[in-house]
């Protein structure tokens, strides 16, 4: 068995990267993830074949990445949420050219430069796709310094099964905190990437990345073809866990570290003789709809925890198909609720259900 370490969850984002394979990091320094990027700066320079980067900008970073994507590395950038929206393009392109790559957002209030605290207001941009066109990506959400690393290897694993981009969305806390946390140690699982700019040493075709198409017909081609692997990942990649939903007549929702606090609140509820569990989205794309649909028939409310204005709620709403009543509750601008105000939220529920 693996020795457990105590990490900060950035750092332990950035070495699991590196053991999971990834050699090329390029980033731009931003709280509350800078430890992710000097950690990367540390570390890098000693192994064979690594490289770190600080770009001039998160825009010339994403593009590095774009770059790196397209010869079949493993390769990430990490920023926090005005520099991933600085992003947005760059990921809309190596979307547009099926490659897999990862992107980190360890986010902070907002909208505009907001505050340096911790939020999950990002949510809109991570799931519906921040940049244009009609693209997703893989979005985890961990909930513990473990979870950060666990799904950093995960989040590779995904994004070459299915040449997309995936993101590891995480808020400040997760960032910052420290747990122990025990790391991979079995190497990597790398696949086969024919389509990757390498060099034909004069044995294959030319391979071509890119995400122009000029001909209306097969931009659209490509597209379908696209949704239709969206759809294996949203029939394979789904992940949730269940906590005391077997008879639970409430269901909390949350995810990061609101759910960790939902947890406890929803323990202290269950003391109190009220029936409430909790169903933590680990995915929130694809969004765990199978789990809500099921939820609503049986329970009479759901409670969504959320460090944003309600983003969450609406995929809540879209996938239980607004057949029960979903209430917020919610902090903001850098707040996190509180144990005691979640379990209000619950004790509120369940006066209205009698």
């Amino acid at each position: 068995m693996a020795e457990k370490v105590l990490m900060k969850g950035n750092e332990a984002i950035a070495e699991a990267a590196i053991r999971a394979g990834c050699l090329h990091y390029f980033g731009y320094p931003i709280t509350p993830q800078t430890e992710l990027a000097a950690y990367m700066a540390k570390r890098m320079p000693k192994i064979e074949g690594g490289v770190f980067l600080q770009a001039e900008s998160e825009i010339a970073a994403i593009n590095m990445v774009y770059g790196v994507a397209s010869t079949g590395k493993r390769v990430m950038t990490s920023s926090s949420s005005p520099g991933v929206s600085l992003k947005q393009e760059g990921i809309s392109y190596i979307a547009g050219a099926d490659l897999p790559a990862l992107i980190v957002n360890v986010q902070r209030g907002g909208p505009g430069l907001g505050g340096i605290q911790p939020s999950q207001s990002d949510y809109f941009q991570a799931v519906k796709g921040g940049g244009h066109g009609d693209y997703h990506l893989i979005v985890l959400t961990p909930a513990s310094v473990q979870e950060m690393a666990d799904l950093t290897g995960l989040a590779f694993e995904l994004a070459d099964k299915y040449r997309m981009p995936a993101m590891l969305l995480a808020d400040g806390t997760m960032g910052q905190m420290m747990e122990p946390v025990e790391l991979p140690e079995t190497a990597p699982k790398l696949i086969d990437k024919p389509w990757a700019v390498t060099g034909t040493q004069m044995k294959r075709e030319h391979n071509i990345v890119n995400s122009l198409y000029l001909v209306p017909e097969k931009l659209e081609k490509t597209n379908i073809e696209r949704y239709e692997r969206y759809k294996l990942v949203e029939e394979n990649e789904v992940r949730y866990e269940s906590f005391m939903m077997d008879d639970a007549e409430i269901c909390v929702a949350a995810f990061g570290i609101a759910a960790r606090v939902s947890r406890n609140a929803v323990v202290e509820a269950r003391k109190q003789g009220i029936k409430v569990g909790m169903i933590r989205p680990i995915t929130i794309w694809p969004f765990p709809k199978k789990a809500f649909a099921e939820a609503a028939d049986r329970v009479s409310t759901f409670i969504s925890v959320e460090l944003s204005m309600g983003q969450m709620i609406e995929d809540i709403r879209l996938a239980t198909a607004c057949r029960k009543p979903v209430e917020l509750c919610c902090r903001v601008g850098g707040m996190i609720p509180s144990p005691d105000e979640v379990l209000e939220s619950i004790k509120k529920a369940a006066g209205g259900n009698k």
